[in-house]
């Protein structure tokens, strides 16, 4: 079988220092670019950098942050989760990426998606009535510059293209991902225009994903286009038993959700919603490093998938327990998933 590749992925959270006070936003991207580094020595396969623009989270710029990951590794993949490509433009999407390749020497991927927050909407001049449209075409004309070579488009959305051509090239092109977080026509549109299928899951069993994964099959072998990877996103913490895991995450989780739950009307976290998604049922992968490798290869087992990455960073959790949950991710996770998988 493919070997799968095993991942991490952030949003640069906000977290907490030793004294219980947020750091600041450029401490938490410093104490980022540290975790990807050990990531990058323990053996992990991809890190993903998220792109938001609140208070939150500390990266808008995911790529500037991934050029310092590249430059300071060897041989981790580089990558966004997810680059908002619904409130950017397409052209200069693919020329960023194209150099993050040669900063990388082809490291770099791009995981795309419409952006499930809303802030860089208003903030970049777009209308909320295009979300749409706007991510239909613009997903359409970044397929067509990864050919790489010159580009007739026009859409409803940005100014037309006339043989238009990108710079830098790259050696080799560079793997794009679509995030999809369960909706059919999100599938369809991935496998039209030759993407690989990143599932975002927070929330219940991964099992309930399965008809994504046979709809993107079929959607590719009617359409006639090339089968692409699988990939799962999935929130997780790792410390060495499952009470410590939880103990000391539940925190962040708590924190995290009702942030963003004020936003959305969601009702307040709880420890129970907590447990519940840790278990075999949930979306949460936290525990010790056996309960969290188990989970992860029944996921990749039920889904057939050859990509797992698990957002390690949530909430206010700190930086010293995020590095020693990486070092377990990648010294005794990952070689169990793989044992477990017969790799």
């Amino acid at each position: 079988m493919t070997a799968v590749e095993l991942g991490l992925d952030t949003f640069g959270d906000i977290t907490v220092d030793e004294n219980g006070d947020k750091v600041s936003g450029a401490q938490a991207i410093r104490n980022l670019i540290a975790q990807a580094t050990l990531a990058d020595q323990v053996g992990v396969d991809f890190i993903g950098v998220g792109e938001h623009h609140r208070a939150d989270y500390s990266v808008s710029s995911p790529e500037i942050v991934l050029a310092a990951i590249a430059a300071q590794t060897e041989r981790i993949r580089v990558g966004t989760a997810v680059t908002v490509l619904s409130s950017d433009d397409p052209v200069r999407v693919y020329e960023r990426f194209a150099t993050l390749s040669a900063i990388s020497n082809g490291r770099a991927e791009v995981i795309l998606g419409r952006g499930s927050f809303i802030e860089s909407f208003p903030l970049f001049g777009f209308d909320l009535s295009d979300y749409e449209a706007l991510f239909e075409e613009r997903l359409e004309l970044f397929s067509l510059l990864r050919t790489e070579k010159p580009v007739t488009w026009q859409g409803s959305t940005r100014a037309p293209l006339t043989d238009a051509d990108v710079f830098p090239k790259t050696e080799h092109g560079f793997r794009a991902w679509v995030g999809v977080g369960g909706s059919p026509e999100s599938v369809i549109r991935t496998a039209r225009y030759g993407y690989g299928l990143m599932l975002a899951i927070i929330g219940g069993p991964a099992a309930r994903f399965r008809p994504y994964v046979d709809l993107y099959h079929r959607a590719v072998g009617e359409l006639g286009t090339e089968a692409q990877p699988i990939g799962i996103h999935s929130p997780g913490y790792i410390a060495d038993t499952d009470e410590q895991a939880w103990e000391e995450a539940y925190p962040g989780f708590e924190a995290q959700n009702n942030s963003i739950g004020r936003d959305r009307g969601w009702p307040p976290y709880s420890r129970m919603r907590f447990q519940h998604e840790v278990g075999p049922e949930g979306s949460i992968y936290a525990g010790s490093p056996e309960t969290v490798a188990r989970k992860i290869a029944d996921t990749i087992t039920t889904l057939g998938a050859s990509r797992f990455d698990l957002k390690y960073a949530n909430g206010t959790l700190g930086h010293e327990k995020l590095m020693r949950s990486i070092e377990l991710y990648g010294t005794k996770v990952i070689p169990m998933v793989r044992e477990m998988l017969g790799e």
